[in-house]
Parts: C-alpha cells; sequence; structure tokens
C-alpha cells in the first residue's frame, strides 16, 4: 500500500535543484569575477612600476597588458613626481550569459630619481 508521502522527495528535489544551481552558478561568478579584479590590480601595480621606472607609455602598457585579463584598457597619466595607470577590463563572469561586469584599478607611484618622462 502507498502512504501519502511516497513521491514527496522527487518534488522537493525538483524545487530545491534549480536553486542550488542558481546559488552554485553565482559562487563561480564571483570566483571569476574577484580574478578578474586581482589581476587588474596587479596590473595596474606592474605598469605604475614600469612608468616610474621612465619607461615610455607602449611599454608600459604591454607589460600592463601582459598581466591584465583579455581585453583590459590600459590608461597611462603623468602630473609632476607622480605616474597613475589605470588598467580596466569588462568580465563576463557566466560566459554566454549577456551579462558584463566591469573591474579596474588604479596604481600610483613616484617617478624614481634620473627616470625620463
Amino acid at each position: 500500500m502507498l502512504s501519502r508521502d511516497d513521491g514527496m522527495v522527487t518534488a522537493e528535489t525538483a524545487v530545491v535543484l534549480p536553486v542550488l544551481l542558481l546559488v552554485l552558478a553565482g559562487a563561480v561568478a564571483a570566483v571569476i569575477v574577484v580574478g578578474a579584479h586581482l589581476r587588474v590590480v596587479d596590473a595596474a601595480r606592474e605598469g605604475a612600476r614600469a612608468a616610474a621606472r621612465g619607461e615610455d607609455v607602449a611599454a608600459v602598457r604591454a607589460i600592463a597588458g601582459r598581466a591584465a585579463p583579455h581585453g583590459a584598457v590600459t590608461e597611462v597619466s603623468t602630473g609632476g613626481d607622480e605616474v597613475r595607470v589605470t588598467v580596466t577590463a569588462r568580465v563576463a563572469p557566466l560566459g554566454p550569459v549577456p551579462l558584463r561586469i566591469t573591474v579596474s584599478a588604479e596604481a600610483v607611484a613616484l617617478r624614481e630619481p634620473g627616470a625620463d618622462g
């Protein structure tokens, strides 16, 4: 004889499984965005160090581009004794889903003595 609770586990699983998948997708997206942000921060720091040494703008962009996520934009500005490098990237944390998040970082360094610029 069947009890009234037969099949409840299947129904509960059918309700909970999509929620678990959404939570998993959110966690994966968060890890991807945080990883991209860390890469952008590293790229800005490396670019600022290179600019502080007196490297030209093309070299600074190339150095920062090696550390930055694919498609990142590097801006270099100078003012007085400071050099400022900003790296910005658009990240697609969920792959083909049309969601893009912009991550950006800025690093400032003092020019080293004797650096051209």
